[in-house]
């Protein structure tokens, strides 16, 4: 049984990879309906926190049906982390996360993300600053990092140890460097060796090209972890953690759905981003999700064709219903 802090997270939870404009309130709700067991919020700047900035502590916001959940921040500034962490905590989500594994350019350049995999030190001052600020709350505090900078330094065997010795309560690992972005093939190989080094004792969670049941049964056996995060294969296929999860407890393949089950879900979830975000945003950031919802349906691409030009939930509605599906 995986535990962050007195929160039971069963015996192999999958989790929602967090993930900018991608897993905000309606789609994290939408894979919990279908079987996601950790949730955490987009990625929130701390030092946009401290100023109180109305979009990002909107992001901030989760209904009860998706605990357990947790807010994860970035940033370089142990002040403002530590501040940051403090207001999130006011939230009560049932854990911190911190950012120490975003390899976006960006945030890098700052020192933040994965660029604190080039101060090793300051990383670990950062975190045992956030962890002590989140005693008085007793609020577990998590870290999702990657396994080093680039190909010559990967000291996340160390830097695990020394996250753990200064009390956070799980961390996942991505299995990439900082340099290789989100190219080449995940090696779960040093995410192996920190699950399996006898001084560690939180839970260890691994996470990287994790993008089918059979997979995720492989990285259970084969590494050990204690759970997995689903980042990129969760876009428009939330139904990925109902068949990991039938394939973990059968050894069987759950059929995919049908394609009027994926219509009616693409069509719940574009009303519940334009409750949230309005029609006009909400149409533009459902084309990141209609290749997923509708991969591998024959004759469809003259379709996804129109609806990645569609404006409005009506006009994705009526191109749906020009698809013959026998």
């Amino acid at each position: 049984m995986a535990r962050i802090g007195n929160t039971d997270l069963g015996d192999f939870p999958i989790w929602l990879a967090p993930m900018e404009a991608v897993t905000d309130a309606p789609f994290r709700t939408l894979c919990k309906q279908y079987g996601a067991d950790v949730l955490v919020s987009e990625f929130v700047s701390s030092e946009a926190v401290v100023r109180m900035a109305g979009k990002t502590l909107s992001k901030m916001t989760f209904q009860a049906d998706e605990r357990p959940t947790g807010i994860q921040i970035f940033g370089h500034d142990e002040q403002s982390m530590r501040r940051a962490a403090e207001i999130a905590a006011e939230r009560e989500p049932d854990f911190i996360d911190l950012n120490w594994g975003c390899p976006v350019r960006k945030i890098v350049c700052k020192g933040a993300g994965s660029g604190i995999l080039q101060d090793i030190p300051k990383m670990v001052s950062i975190t045992r600053a956030v962890v002590n600020a989140m005693e008085k709350s007793h609020l577990p505090v998590t870290v999702k990092t990657r396994l080093g900078w680039d190909a010559s330094s990967k000291p996340i065997v160390e830097v695990a140890e020394r996250l753990q010795d200064i009390g956070i309560a799980a961390i996942s690992i991505h299995g990439r460097t900082r340099a290789q972005l989100y190219g080449g093939t995940a090696d779960w190989s040093l995410i192996g060796e920190v699950k399996r080094n006898p001084r560690m004792h939180i839970p260890v969670f691994g996470n990287g090209d994790v993008d089918s049941a059979r997979k995720a049964a492989e990285m259970k056996a084969r590494y050990g972890v204690d759970g997995i995060l689903v980042g990129r294969a969760a876009i428009g296929n939330p139904w990925i953690f109902r068949q990991m999860k039938h394939f973990l407890a059968t050894g069987q393949e759950e059929p995919l759905p049908s394609f009027e089950e994926r219509k009616k879900i693409c069509l719940r979830l574009f009303e519940k981003e334009t409750e949230c975000k309005g029609e006009r945003v909400a149409a533009q950031e459902m084309k990141i999700h209609y290749s997923g919802f509708f991969k591998g349906l024959p004759g469809f691409k003259p379709v996804k064709t129109r609806l990645m030009l569609s404006s409005s939930m009506q006009e994705t509605r009526d191109l749906l219903e020009t698809y013959n599906c026998s």
